[in-house]
């Protein structure tokens, strides 16, 4: 048979591939990711509603954007940072927070603000999902972001600390994996409010550590040195700083408000720096101990990073959440919008299965509902020292204080106790 008259070969069956088993957890993730973009959309919905309104309680809380920021906005504008204001209390970096409504010059000023305020919202919440999503990861971090910060109403939205939060969560975020970019962000954050260069107080040892330090460094000079050559009056801050007093709101400004109440303390409340403040007998000791007790710890922070010898991926989260707290409580100012920072703060341990700070995030939720009722609910029972004023600091405060001792000591027994155990 010649090759001509063969047959043809049998025509080849194409079997298809099995389709691939539906994933049964894929429609839970859809489901949990709308139900996180809805509660975003739906609280910040409110949150802009009660900013516009602005009629809770004392009011005023847009007053800082209507008034004080623009003003600083204008005085910025001209090349020289606000020169002999008490009211400008913070480090230079705070300008570029306060120039950046002129990246939206067809909106008000306000309007602008606003704007910056709620991206940098969106923007900490999508970090915070994507944290969350990686091994060991958990999205419970952000939904305590997303359910959380409503509790302050529309404080977040008045203030510039959700855009301070924004940094300290981004240099959290990223010191695991890239420490020379999480220290860069510590360092630009410290620049703005000075507590963000405490995310770094737990970073990796060894070379995470020293890239992580040289990173903050060298932002933090980069930045500076840019702001003194581009503006006049860039380190004025500093002289406002000294002044300072107690504010009412302070641990020690509760104790002076007990002792009003059951004594007849014959303390005052007045406004100075931008915040109501007490004078009187023992505002000046107290206001003393309150520096004291910030530097005591400072040296158990340090002592700490000495003595801890078991790290995981969640010990740069949980020190940075401790030493934020321990800084707050041994202020002498405690606004409500520091619950801003714990919050974030918070969020960012609770994107780690591996955090021990769950108790203590849960306990911040509270704290910044009693914060939203003190300011602006029933600020001027506050200010009055009622027994209503009174016991509601009272409680917050104790939350708090209650809060950073319990993650000091979470954060010790599981670095310090945990790791002498194993080698026992």
């Amino acid at each position: 048979m010649t090759p001509s008259q063969m047959p043809p070969p049998p025509a080849r069956v194409r079997i298809p591939a099995p389709a691939p088993a539906p994933d049964p957890g894929a429609f839970g993730r859809r489901t949990r990711s709308a139900a996180l973009v809805a509660s975003w959309l739906a609280t910040r919905a409110l949150m802009l509603h009660l900013l516009v309104a602005d009629r809770l309680g004392v009011g005023g809380v847009t007053g800082e954007v209507y008034v004080l920021y623009r003003r600083w906005y204008e005085q910025l504008g001209t090349g020289a940072f606000p020169f002999g204001d008490p009211t400008w209390q913070y480090p230079p970096g705070a300008g570029v927070i306060m120039l950046a409504p002129a990246l939206l010059p067809f909106l008000t000023f306000f309007q602008a603000f606003t704007a910056v305020t709620v991206g940098c919202d969106a923007l900490i919440a999508r970090a915070l999902v994507r944290a969350g999503a990686r091994p060991g990861g958990s999205v419970a971090g952000a939904w305590l972001w997303v359910a959380g910060l409503p509790l302050l109403l529309h404080i977040p939205y008045g203030r510039y600390d959700v855009q301070v939060t924004a940094i300290a969560v981004g240099a959290l975020l990223a010191l695991r994996r890239r420490p020379g970019l999480g220290g860069a962000l510590a360092g630009l954050g410290a620049l703005v409010k000075v507590w963000p260069l405490l995310t770094v107080i737990g970073a990796p040892p060894g070379r995470g550590a020293r890239r992580a330090l040289l990173g903050a460094l060298g932002s933090t000079a980069a930045l500076l040195a840019v702001l003194a050559l581009a503006f006049d009056h860039t380190l004025d801050f500093a002289r406002q700083q000294g002044g300072r007093g107690l504010q009412i709101e302070s641990l020690g400004g509760t104790a002076l408000q007990l002792a009003h109440l059951l004594t007849g303390h014959p303390g005052r409340v007045v406004y100075r720096y931008g915040a109501m403040e007490f004078t009187g007998p023992y505002v000046s000791a107290l206001a003393t101990l309150s520096l004291a007790l910030t530097g005591l710890a400072l040296c158990w922070l340090l002592f700490w990073r000495v003595r801890a010898r078991r790290w995981t991926v969640a010990v740069p989260l949980d020190a940075a959440l401790c030493a934020v707290l321990l800084f707050t409580v041994t202020s002498r100012v405690i606004s409500p919008q520091y619950l801003i920072w714990l919050l974030g703060l918070a969020a960012a341990c609770l994107t780690s299965h591996q955090t021990t700070q769950r108790p203590v995030a849960r306990l911040l939720l509270p704290t910044a509902a009693l914060s939203a009722l003190a300011f602006p609910c029933l600020y001027d029972e506050v200010m009055a020292g009622s027994a209503l004023g009174t016991c509601i600091m009272a409680a917050r405060n104790t939350l708090l204080l209650t809060a950073a001792l319990l993650s000091c000591r979470r954060l010790w027994t599981s670095t310090v106790t945990a790791s002498t155990t194993t080698q026992r």
